[in-house]
């Protein structure tokens, strides 16, 4: 028989494993989304609808009216565009259907990690990193945002300052302390 049939019973089970690991991701969850994140999605979307759409429909509209479609470069990649335009809607829609927007001020003064909390920590080797937590669609690593699902959010959330914890990484497990943790003033109305 084939040993890509058998099981090796001298081999470690991953399960009995005792190392740190990331915390579970809620099923089920929302979409959170700082009130600016979803602001962005939504001006999108109506950007896209009533604008956009319209704009190339007409084209599309006005390029089938001249005669062969096959080598019309207008009516093509009018019909190219707004298949493309109707996909980013869908995907939008769903988005913003499931979307909760939570406001990080609500935390403001507060030195525990929550959601929108901006937080600077310092590795073992103490470099400090600033990151803040945002939403799956918001976030953006060249900004220093990163999703409350990445490795780095999730190992951070629930923290206070002066907290040491096991962040999981690729290379291995790195202890990491809370150095500051801040919240956006809220806005007087």
């Amino acid at each position: 028989m084939s040993k890509a049939f058998t099981k090796e019973s001298d081999a470690a089970d991953p399960d009995d494993d005792d190392s740190p690991s990331l915390p579970a991701i809620p099923k089920g969850s929302r979409n959170y989304m700082t009130p600016a994140g979803y602001a962005r999605l939504r001006s999108e979307f109506m950007q896209l609808l009533d604008v956009e759409r319209p704009k190339i429909v007409e084209t599309v509209s006005w390029a089938a009216k001249n005669g062969d479609r096959s080598e019309n470069g207008d009516y093509l990649y009018g019909k190219k565009r707004l298949r493309e335009i109707d996909r980013r809607l869908r995907f939008l829609t769903k988005r913003l259907d499931i979307a909760e927007v939570v406001d990080p001020s609500a935390h403001y003064g507060s030195d525990q990690v929550f959601f929108g909390a901006t937080v600077t920590y310092a590795d073992g080797k103490g470099v400090e990193r600033t990151i803040t937590i945002k939403g799956i669609d918001e976030s953006d690593s060249l900004a220093g945002e990163v999703s409350w699902v990445s490795p780095i959010a999730r190992t951070l959330l629930k923290a206070r300052e002066g907290d040491e914890l096991q962040l999981v990484t690729p290379v291995g497990v790195e202890t990491i302390e809370v150095i500051e943790v801040s919240y956006p003033a809220p806005v007087k109305a």
